[in-house]
């Protein structure tokens, strides 16, 4: 069996604190996180400090960060070709993640742009100018409301297979499937991925989800079995997107997912020990 890949996401859990978190101390906790063992660390992103004030910092945090003899890759969150265009500056940055919704009212919310204008991104970054082939990146897109709608926009898996048709010929070959505010079912999940993994196995599907916390493990679960690989959290649970005009929903804690797949027989490659000590840490980093 393939490597499962777990992605840690302090950015996801920092970014809708109100109160500043000072740049050392989201270094201490990132550094931390390096340590532990994961696939990808979602540390940062490069988009305007008036929609994400908590992130205005990710540029100072980066030259804090101890790389050395590390394989944990980065990933920034970009919204734009000018946050692109930045992040790609950065040789320490593997990934760059753009999120793009098929819900035109979530989409307008998150990154003030429709999902048509939000495309020309995508194809700005990806075809027109090249960027991650210059810069030697990798282009993850966050395909959110990718399990229902909350908002009344028209929604169904025929329309998220054309964007996901789309995408891939962009030449986009990493989508984290993104449940932003706690909407996926299990069966629902299933059936995506099941789909999804037979008919684009060139592209690499992840799991983004958020949840509450009765039902994070059937959906992992399920994701899990429907041949998923790739799997976001944040540890103990933080975050939930500041942007989305609806109840906040946390991340799956990733420590979480790691004892699922532990209770699977899965190797993980984590070190429990750096896994404990940043779940101590993190209390010093997030209001209770």
């Amino acid at each position: 069996m393939d490597k499962i890949k777990i992605v840690d996401c302090p950015r996801d859990a920092m970014q809708g604190i109100h109160e500043f978190i000072p740049t050392d101390i989201k270094a201490e906790y990132i550094n931390s996180l390096l340590k532990i063992g994961f696939d990808t660390l979602d540390f940062g992103s490069f988009v305007s400090p008036k929609s994400i004030p908590q992130m205005r910092d990710t540029a100072e945090v980066l030259k804090k960060l101890d790389l050395k003899n590390n394989t944990t890759k980065l990933l920034a969150i970009i919204a734009n070709f000018r946050g692109a265009k930045e992040a790609c500056q950065f040789d320490e940055i593997n990934f760059l993640g753009f999120p793009f919704s098929i819900s035109e009212s979530f989409q307008m919310l998150n990154i003030n742009a429709t999902v048509v204008e939000s495309l020309g991104r995508i194809e700005e970054i990806n075809v027109v100018h090249k960027l991650c082939d210059m810069y030697n990146k990798h282009l993850v897109i966050y395909l959110s409301m990718a399990f229902g709608n909350p908002y009344g926009d028209n929604w169904s898996i025929d329309l998220l297979n054309e964007y996901v048709k789309k995408l891939k010929s962009m030449g986009i070959k990493y989508i984290a499937l993104s449940d932003t505010v706690g909407f996926s079912t299990p069966e629902t999940i299933k059936h995506i991925f099941e789909l999804f993994i037979s008919e684009f196995p060139d592209i690499e599907f992840g799991a983004h989800f958020h949840s509450i916390s009765k039902t994070w493990k059937e959906k992992i679960d399920a994701a899990y079995k429907a041949g998923c690989k790739r799997f976001d959290g944040a540890l103990r649970g933080y975050g939930g997107c500041p942007l989305s005009a609806y109840h906040l929903v946390g991340n799956i804690a990733t420590e979480n997912i790691i004892y699922y797949l532990q209770e699977m027989n899965v190797q993980t490659g984590i070190d429990m020990n750096a896994l404990l000590y940043s779940m101590s840490l993190a209390q010093k980093v997030f209001p209770q």
